[in-house]
């Protein structure tokens, strides 16, 4: 990934405001292990300031899609309340193993990080943090359904615990049970996000396309690529 190329992933822009079809594959900060990061490109998406955006909230490094910044610290805190306090409709794709049962309904699991074998994990367990997912299924097809979800807290790793919890991993997310295949990457992707910066401010409501290593399972689920942008 380079300067130019993360510039043009840009998919919105005002004054106090930027999104970004963030790439999967590369982490948003630096942290142990983590590798490439976005962080030391954000100066390519200034754009005249005098400093690049900041982060208002994270995407795993496998995710793909919306990832919001903020340009100027006043827009970066109004943001990161937004996120903190629930304000922010977020919309995921993913293309998980198998079908749940039922065409949608809410999962109210609670999420707990623990240590073990030397490194922090996430595992659902009653005594965690609560965490609520709405999701339904938009397709299915080839052993696999197409779901869109809808999470209402902002757990670490919660969609990809509570579609293992359906009994439906993510494709290509071995960590939560999925079957595992060479190469095969995670089907999860930051489909869209909806806001509204302050009361007298237009909301903001912005799509990313699917990634092109989704695309393939999407179709297969009935997912019209002609919608799709390059």
């Amino acid at each position: 990934m380079t300067p130019e190329a993360l510039a043009e992933r840009v998919l919105y822009r005002d004054a106090d405001v930027l999104v970004l079809d963030k790439p999967a594959g590369i982490a948003v900060h630096r942290a142990p292990g983590a590798g490439f990061t976005l962080e030391p490109l954000l100066p390519a998406l200034s754009f005249g300031r005098k400093t690049p955006p900041a982060l208002a909230h994270r995407l795993d490094r496998d995710t793909s899609g919306c990832l919001v910044l903020g340009r100027h610290p006043q827009a970066l805190r109004r943001l990161m309340a937004l996120f903190a306090a629930g304000d922010v409709d977020k919309t995921y794709w993913a293309v998980v193993e198998r079908a749940p049962q039922g065409l949608a309904g809410v999962i109210e699991r609670p999420i707990l990080k623990v240590r073990r074998a030397g490194t922090w994990q996430m595992i659902a367990d009653p005594s965690g943090q609560p965490a609520v997912t709405a999701w339904r299924v938009l397709g299915q097809g080839d052993g696999a359904s197409w779901l869109e979800l809808k999470p209402r807290t902002g757990r670490t790793h919660q969609i990809r615990i509570h579609c293992a919890g359906l009994g439906c991993p993510v494709v290509g997310d071995s960590t939560y049970g999925a079957r595992p295949a060479v190469g095969e990457r995670l089907h999860l992707h930051a489909r869209g996000v909806r806001f509204q910066l302050g009361p007298n401010e237009p909301a903001v409501e912005i799509l990313a396309p699917p990634p092109l290593h989704m695309r393939p399972a999407l179709t297969a689920c009935g997912y019209e690529i002609a919608e799709a942008s390059p």
